[in-house]
């Protein structure tokens, strides 16, 4: 009896091991391509050293699928990765000081180089603040106060 269970057992391991291998997308026969980054200022083109670059696979509908990686700059703003699937791909740049940078790129050749300029944030714009409807206009002089136009200066 335990004979014909270990055989069964055996049988059983052998043909749960086998059937993922079948099941698998073969990667080996895919193309892939080598990504060069170069992260620089946008104001001055220096480098920018140790920004993350997040790269995420992109599905045919346009949305972001699961996993993704992170690179990070060299003191010179480089990084690069060998090994990427030809495809589109969404790659984002995150910087201290910085805007985020986002756009999505169509990998198609074994060799694929990408600059990205950063840029400074912007002041931002609120509805209560006081500016004037003409950006060129000269900024406003605030007047006394009604009961301090007649008092006369000591």
């Amino acid at each position: 009896m335990n004979k014909y269970l270990v055989g069964a057992t055996l049988l059983f391991a052998m043909l749960a091991t086998s059937v993922p291998l079948f099941a698998q997308k073969d990667k080996d026969d895919e193309p892939t391509s080598w990504l060069y980054f170069v992260v620089i200022k946008d104001d001055n083109g220096k480098p920018v050293r140790n920004a993350a670059v997040v790269l995420h696979p992109v599905n045919t509908k346009g949305k972001q699928q699961r996993g993704g990686l992170e690179l990070k700059t060299s003191p010179e703003g480089k990084c690069d990765l060998d090994g990427i699937p030809y495809g589109m791909l969404r790659v984002q740049v995150l910087a201290h000081g910085f805007q985020t940078y986002g756009e999505d790129f169509d990998i198609q050749k074994p060799k694929t180089e990408i600059t990205v300029k950063l840029k400074r944030p912007q002041g931002q714009f609120s509805i209560y603040d006081d500016r004037p409807s003409d950006p060129n206009a000269a900024p406003k002089q605030d007047a006394p106060p009604a009961d301090q136009k007649d008092k006369k200066p000591n």
